[in-house]
């Protein structure tokens, strides 16, 4: 059961919500049309995640009248992500929003308490690859976890890796985000003893293939535990990543449960 509607039913136990305003929380209309966008309204109960509005080719006011929709239906932290400049101080206009230009994130609403069972640790390759960390680390955070960055701790420098072993032994998941020939993933995997994400980045020279050459090195690694998202998908590796440490916990507690 995912969390959302695990929160509605700890309410109802605890008389902070009645029965009937419950039903109403889940019976309430799963989309509303906008013409230009469907907003998924029940993602949250579904899914345990709301809806992330995907910036890239939407107009700002587009952008507005999803934010409208989500605010309107009680969404407190909306998450934007392929953001270009432009587009957010058009969208900052209207509404509060945390811009963070590196990433091309745009948040709105509070970071919620981290709920989540561990760390995730986003490391990257190296410096050029902060973008997509930066995406990754956002999105895990709007979904609530506690997030660990490690950045420019690639395989060019070993040591570096290892200085941070307390890090990568103590995580709960890790994402590994590296560009040219994509390394770091299978040495932290060799190493970690939870889910590894390898997140391959545009960086590099000719034959990187704008980050071709890292997807195949991270899909071919011999570390066990790793799993690959596409080439600068920072938000996936984000989102499986919260899944992950959320899921561990629910599994945990139904395994008491059974022990019991």
């Amino acid at each position: 059961m995912n969390n959302e509607v695990k929160r509605i039913l700890e309410a109802v136990q605890s008389g902070e919500m009645s029965v009937e305003d419950a039903l109403l929380r889940i019976k309430a209309e799963p989309f509303e049309d906008i013409g230009y966008a469907k907003v998924d309204l029940h993602r949250r109960i579904r899914q345990g995640a709301a809806e992330v509005i995907y910036g890239a080719g939407k107009t700002p006011e587009q952008i507005n009248g999803i934010i409208d929709v989500m605010e309107r239906n009680g969404q407190k932290t909306i998450l934007v992500t392929r953001m270009s400049r432009e587009a957010a101080e058009a969208v900052g206009q209207e509404h509060a929003l945390d811009y963070h230009e590196d990433a091309g994130v745009g948040i709105l609403g509070e970071l919620p308490e981290a709920d989540g069972l561990g760390r995730i640790v986003v490391a990257t390759g190296g410096t050029s690859d902060i973008p997509v960390a930066e995406e990754a680390a956002l999105t895990a955070q709007v979904l609530g976890n506690e997030v660990v960055r490690l950045y420019d701790v690639g395989v060019a420098g070993l040591h570096r890796t290892l200085a941070h072993l307390d890090d990568i032994m103590g995580a709960s998941v890790i994402i590994a985000i590296a560009g040219m020939e994509g390394a770091l993933a299978s040495v932290i995997g060799g190493l970690a003893d939870c889910p590894v994400i390898a997140v391959p980045t545009s960086v590099g020279y000719g034959a990187s293939f704008n980050g071709l050459s890292a997807l195949l090195s991270m899909l071919n690694s011999c570390a066990s535990g790793v799993s690959v998202v596409n080439i600068d998908n920072g938000f996936g590796a984000g989102y499986l990543a919260s899944m992950i440490n959320h899921m561990a916990g629910a599994g945990s507690e139904c395994a008491s449960r059974r022990v019991e």
